[in-house]
């Protein structure tokens, strides 16, 4: 691949945790260090795209776990930290602006407290969180850039290959997507991208999955 063979594409990047509040001073999140999206980012950059990341609330990263995170100042850097900070930012940025390609590689909180409290919990008693379903950012983004190239991600736990496969492009297919990878925890790193046709390619590290994504995209 030729350095400028993304001159003139505007690509946007969503990446890390989000937060969702159970009172003012605390939160659920989840433990995406955001590097993915990073490793795209400067990737694509390279290749000549213009390229926006979303940016969750991650301060570091296992690129090089002992600096601050470091991002290339020709990247538009949009930061958040909870839900409703990604959704409304992602809005205004896909409504302000043509995008050729959206990554979302964000790991998006799945549930919210029904009903977060105000001030603080007391620490010295249980208690019961009682959760609802938050909406698929994925499929918003569908509706907002229906010509743009999407690239969404499926993490799973505690399934086989063969059924993480069948949820990914399941989920491909309801978000309309144009490529999922999906990907399971596990102790080494091991990912399959797929199309809603076929699986494109298996991977085994997250700078192999970069090149392989710049490459498909």
């Amino acid at each position: 691949m030729r350095k400028n063979d993304f001159k003139g594409k505007r690509i946007l990047i969503t990446a890390g945790p989000t937060w969702v509040p159970i009172d003012e001073v605390r939160v659920i999140s989840n433990i995406s260090s955001g590097e993915t999206g990073i490793l795209l980012a400067e990737k694509l950059l390279k290749h000549g795209a213009g390229v926006t990341l979303v940016l969750g609330p991650v301060e570091s990263c296992s690129i090089n776990p002992s600096t601050a995170l470091r991002i290339d100042t020709k990247i538009k850097l949009l930061r958040f930290k909870f839900f409703d900070q990604l959704r409304s930012r992602l809005k205004k940025e896909l409504l302000s602006k043509n995008y050729d390609c959206i990554i979302h590689c964000a790991a998006v909180s799945d549930f919210r407290p029904l009903s977060p409290t105000r001030g603080k919990l007391a620490s010295n008693k249980a208690h019961n969180l009682k959760l609802t379903v938050l909406p698929k950012i994925v499929s918003e983004i569908r509706k907002l850039c229906p010509a743009a190239k999407l690239v969404m991600f499926k993490l799973e736990a505690g399934i086989s290959d063969i059924e993480l496969i069948r949820r990914a492009r399941e989920a491909l297919l309801k978000a309309q997507a144009d490529l999922i990878v999906a990907n399971r925890i596990t102790p080494s790193y091991k990912a399959f991208i797929l199309n809603k046709n076929e699986t494109l390619g298996r991977i085994n590290s997250k700078k192999e999955l970069a090149d392989a994504l710049v490459n498909l995209i």
